[in-house]
């Protein structure tokens, strides 16, 4: 029996340590070296201060900054441990409503967003990401559509022309990779840093 169960036992130890240990640290390690950036978390720095990640939204609610999606995430109630409270773009709890296109309650909080939206520029057509969450909570990015709908908000909270702001729009607009993969998308953060630096030079 024991001469049967060794070779199996070895096997199992031996692959543990090749898969579940080896690799992947051969793996960071190689990661670190070639992709030192992104295997860091992809963090953005300001003035030698990080300030965020390029690959986790932050919850911008000024009118002198462009927003993100809205976010479902949720945190638990200070006041009441067994209940949830908003908390939007909370890295530690990702997540979706879990709405789907039926729901009243979502239905009823893209009704509520919408009406603010469309009266900051009544004469385009609101776009989807500006009014829906995705799933993960943490989307960083919008489309380019989202981030030009903003441009009269921002461009009377900052006084700026709207021309400038399409300009900076434009310049952080990423597009499909190789071409075909993805859709074109802004990020906010990268974008509301250059905003930064154009209200300084003005």
């Amino acid at each position: 029996m024991i001469k049967h169960l060794r070779p199996a036992i070895m096997l199992i130890v031996l692959m543990t340590a090749l898969t579940g240990l080896a690799y992947p640290l051969a793996m960071t390690g190689v990661a670190g070296r070639l992709f030192p950036y992104q295997a860091n978390g992809s963090l953005i720095e300001r003035d030698g201060r990080i300030i965020g990640s390029e690959l986790i939204g932050q919850n911008f609610t000024s009118d002198g900054y462009f927003h993100g999606r809205p976010s479902a995430t949720t945190d638990t109630d200070p006041n009441d441990s067994t209940k949830t409270v908003p908390a939007p773009y909370n890295a530690s709890n990702s997540g979706g409503s879990n709405y789907g296109p039926t729901s009243k309650a979502l239905v009823d909080r893209v009704n509520n967003d919408s009406g603010p939206l469309a009266a900051t520029n009544p004469s385009a057509k609101i776009p989807v990401d500006l009014v829906t969450t995705s799933a993960s909570g943490l989307d960083p990015d919008v489309t380019p559509a989202a981030a030009l709908f903003q441009i009269p908000w921002v461009a009377a909270a900052r006084g700026l022309p709207e021309d400038e702001l399409r300009r900076i729009v434009e310049d952080n607009t990423t597009g499909r990779l190789l071409g075909i993969l993805g859709e074109p998308h802004v990020n906010v953060l990268k974008l509301n840093l250059a905003l930064d630096k154009l209200a300084k030079k003005s």
